[in-house]
């Protein structure tokens, strides 16, 4: 990855946080082996005097001739609503996986995954974007759900969910999310792994920690000011 010289960044967004991005990036990039390609803002006129003119992106659809290994966006969400597709034609963005694994009992499945039926000690029922596993398992891919919906570049096309059946795990439910992005210049990737474990009864497909977050999730709406109609948290 060295040999191909250093890797090419673009940034999207141009608020406290690109402005912080950038500002690194030109300081440090060189010697990190990164190098600040472009970076575009819905308002141009807030790069003046800041960003370098030949870095400046006046046209997101123009990232192309920019010719960057990885696009960092730090804007609204609607902008990779809209353009995350082309970005990714021409960068990388993160990756986002997240495995739930328990005792087959504890599983709620429907359609062709009902049929589904473990083979040895841990078997995969499921592995693939979780679009596909949601309608087929509405009571055990929340946090698969919520991940996708929270990372809104990915959606439930871009996040993999993996279902798997766990014969050692009868009384919790684990939960692994794996966040990893492309190696860089030396080889290396980002990557966050956190690991959860849910304590359970033996068959039952909501663990004790769920029925708290419950509470406290409807605690914090209470918490919301007054308005009129029904809400739903």
């Amino acid at each position: 990855m060295a040999d191909k010289g250093p890797w090419r960044v673009g940034v999207v967004g141009y608020g406290r946080l690109g402005q912080s991005l950038v500002s690194r990036l030109l300081a440090q990039g060189p010697e990190l082996g990164l190098e600040l390609v472009f970076v575009w803002n819905r308002d141009p006129g807030r790069m003046a005097g800041s960003v370098p003119p030949s870095l400046q992106l006046q046209k997101l659809a123009a990232l192309g001739e920019r010719h960057p290994d990885l696009v960092v966006e730090v804007a609204h969400p609607k902008i990779i609503h809209e353009s995350g597709a082309q970005i990714l034609r021409h960068a990388n963005l993160l990756s986002l996986r997240v495995t739930m694994a328990t005792h087959p009992d504890g599983f709620r499945l429907e359609g062709p995954l009902a049929a589904a039926h473990s083979t040895g000690p841990r078997t995969v029922l499921y592995e693939g974007p979780v679009r596909g596993l949601c309608p087929f398992a509405p009571r055990n891919s929340n946090t698969m759900a919520a991940a996708a919906l929270a990372a809104p570049s990915l959606g439930f096309d871009g996040v993999t969910g993996v279902l798997v059946a766990d014969l050692s795990l009868t009384d919790m439910h684990v939960v692994d999310v794996e966040l990893s992005g492309h190696p860089g210049p030396r080889g290396r990737s980002f990557a966050v792994h956190t690991h959860r474990e849910n304590p359970a009864e033996p068959g039952a497909v909501t663990g004790s920690a769920t029925v708290t977050a419950f509470w406290r999730s409807l605690l914090a709406c209470c918490e919301l000011p007054s308005r009129p109609g029904i809400h739903l948290c």
